[in-house]
């Protein structure tokens, strides 16, 4: 399924690197840190790259909707009428981006019917982009390299020694143990960004990624999934029900995801599933 002309995905790997070759400039300089909500912040960098994303964005797309995360006005656009809706996260683990760290990605994903369709994830330190879709492909361009399919590769299934996942440091802390008491062969890390997290599986370096603590949003997860579903991975909640992008799943107002979430192999989740479901139930009744 080609959703875009090749010219068409070109100007949008532009737009893309150019807002996080800004991002990486900015960040060994000094910017403005604001606290958008508890253990929520927002630099005057995510705002600038924000609305030079939206603008663009607009320009190579005029009938689709775009929304944006710091522009809280565009959300009502979710629950218009728009057969495609276009998600930006400026600077996606902002906390990294303002602690120095090179857990942070600029961006970009594509809803056509409220199902993820394209998305673009580049990641500042390393002068990687990564693109692609369900049905077009997966692909990635390393600094100043020629553009190359992204092979996706699934690590070996979790044994009795080995079991990489990924689980953000929240999570760690809310639900770690819980989940090592059941599964205690775990190496559990993390990252900063959800997408750096989503690409560590596709690449094979984790076998499935948990995000369990209900904060996630729209333009956090439309690009990775997009790129995960293209890559072959498992998009589900604990029930094992498909992770869903539609009104009846996403809260109105902040465009929170209702549903935890898992992306893994299928090699990884239907064998861990059961244990990964008990562990989060037992862990939540103690909190």
């Amino acid at each position: 399924m080609n959703v875009l002309s090749v010219d068409q995905n070109e100007s949008i790997c532009r737009l893309v690197v150019a807002a996080g070759q800004q991002a990486r400039r900015a960040n060994a300089d000094s910017f403005q840190i604001y606290e958008k909500g508890f253990h929520d912040y927002v630099t005057d960098v995510d705002r600038s790259l924000d609305r030079q994303l939206a603008d663009g964005l607009s320009q190579l797309f005029p009938e689709d909707g775009v929304i944006t995360e710091e522009n809280a006005g565009t959300r009502r656009q979710f629950k218009q009428s728009w057969q495609r809706l276009w998600l930006i996260d400026p600077i996606d683990g902002t906390e990294e981006f303002i602690n120095g760290g090179d857990g942070y990605a600029v961006m970009v994903g594509l809803l056509d019917r409220y199902q993820p369709a394209a998305g673009w994830v580049y990641a500042p330190a390393r002068e990687t982009l990564y693109w692609g879709g369900p049905g077009w492909g997966l692909f990635c361009a390393r600094r100043q390299e020629r553009p190359q399919q992204l092979r996706s590769r699934c690590p070996q299934p979790p044994t009795d020694y080995a079991c990489p996942i990924l689980l953000g440091h929240r999570d760690q802390r809310r639900f770690g143990d819980a989940i090592a008491s059941y599964l205690p062969m775990m190496q559990c890390y993390s990252l900063g960004s959800f997408g750096l997290k989503v690409l560590e599986v596709v690449e094979g370096k984790a076998g499935v990624y948990l995000y369990l603590n209900g904060r996630v949003k729209l333009w956090d997860t439309a690009g990775p999934v997009a790129l995960a579903r293209a890559a072959g991975l498992m998009c589900c909640d604990l029930e094992g029900r498909p992770f869903e992008f539609s009104p009846a799943m996403v809260e109105s107002e902040t465009l929170v995801h209702q549903q935890a979430i898992l992306v893994g192999w299928p090699s990884y989740i239907e064998p861990l599933l059961p244990k990964l479901r008990q562990a989060v139930t037992e862990a939540s009744k103690q909190a």
